[in-house]
């Protein structure tokens, strides 16, 4: 297998680096290209998804994520930007598919910012439409209207194909779990989303044994502090889903907890953390690794269906947290506090010596 490795920006090189001494020693017949993307693809080459990229994630089996964004491209013009090579690269691979789970370790139920009695147990996948939506629709831009005062556009936009699409995945993905499934949308205001309600409920004839609701996002938001134990498997839209499941590794005790994975068709995925770059704290060895590993656990599962060793990940992880080792942003008290590097270093010790 032939696994193309991004590094991209801030903490991604260093939470990568963690993520791929795991792959090697797990799959050590697996090929790792690797390659740059985002800020560091833009200093080297002017672009922040350049075609070397391009075809090496075509020709690859999978896709390994760190990061990409900072501060300092902020000034530079839209299309050069950092962020714009992960939306071409999500596009070049139709990527429609993002999966993030919301699990929360029960070692951590301290680190949450809810009480325990709320999030413990809490186990939650969000199925999120990832190619459609205002993030890509058009029109777009800013221009001069008729007053001649700048305004921005946005368009949201979304077929009726891309919704069924996205809907047969999380109907699968909740007859697996508790078979459950909340399609999140705005149907009240906005036609696009009025379509997406239609769409999946025409679609949940074909699941009979999923029982399916509907909730509005605003309240969705809520209900996520309120009670987030009520949902099991969410589906809705780009944009939405970009902020529900934001929202949701919160109720985990850290966004350094959450893994991601971006599918095709064909199980082809990405994955990555959900996290960003984090720059301020990049080459500081304090980042957690924890979302990149386990998003490596869902490329064996997903991608490689090697079940066997996403789950010597996950219980590593688990192992780790049970013996009180904590990075900064889940330590609590009565924990011992450890960087990145050795984070990494103690979940591989403890695949290796399961």
């Amino acid at each position: 297998m032939n696994i193309l490795v991004l590094p991209g920006d801030g903490i991604g090189p260093e939470i990568v680096d963690q993520a791929v001494e795991i792959i090697k020693i797990l799959s050590p017949d697996f090929k790792l290209n690797y390659g740059l993307i985002g800020g560091a693809a833009y200093d080297a080459h002017s672009d922040p998804f350049p075609s070397d990229t391009l075809d090496k994630a075509l020709s690859a089996d999978s896709v390994l994520l760190g990061a990409v964004g900072d501060w300092k491209y902020d000034k530079l013009p839209r299309d050069k930007r950092p962020e714009r090579g992960l939306l071409r690269i999500r596009t070049a691979l139709n990527l429609f598919a993002n999966l993030r789970p919301a699990i929360l370790y029960p070692q951590l139920a301290e680190a949450s910012t809810l009480k325990p009695e709320i999030v413990s147990g809490l186990d939650i996948l969000i199925v999120r439409e990832l190619t459609g939506d205002i993030y890509f629709g058009q029109p777009r831009g800013i221009e001069k209207n008729n007053h001649g005062e700048r305004e921005g556009i946005n368009t949201m936009r979304y077929s009726e194909s891309e919704i069924r699409r996205i809907g047969h995945v999380a109907f699968k993905m909740a007859q697996l779990r508790g078979k459950k499934l909340c399609s999140v949308d705005k149907a009240n205001v906005l036609e696009a989303t009025e379509l997406w309600r239609e769409v999946m409920t025409d679609l949940s004839s074909h699941y009979p044994d999923v029982d399916l609701s509907h909730m509005y996002v605003d309240n969705a938001a809520m209900q996520l502090i309120r009670e987030p134990k009520q949902f099991d498997v969410m589906v809705t839209g780009n944009i939405f889903g970009d902020i529900l499941s934001d929202e949701a590794s919160m109720l985990t005790g850290s966004i350094g907890m959450l893994p991601s994975a971006s599918l095709d068709e064909n199980q082809k995925g990405l994955y990555e953390p959900s996290h960003g770059s984090a720059p301020d704290i990049a080459g500081k060895d304090i980042a957690n690794p924890i979302a990149t590993i386990l998003s490596v656990a869902m490329m064996y599962k997903y991608t490689f269906n090697e079940i066997n060793k996403a789950e010597k990940i996950e219980k590593a992880v688990g192992k780790v947290l049970n013996d009180g080792y904590r990075t900064l942003d889940i330590m609590s008290k009565g924990c011992k506090q450890i960087g990145c590097k050795q984070m990494g270093e103690l979940i591989l010790r403890n695949i290796i010596n399961e």
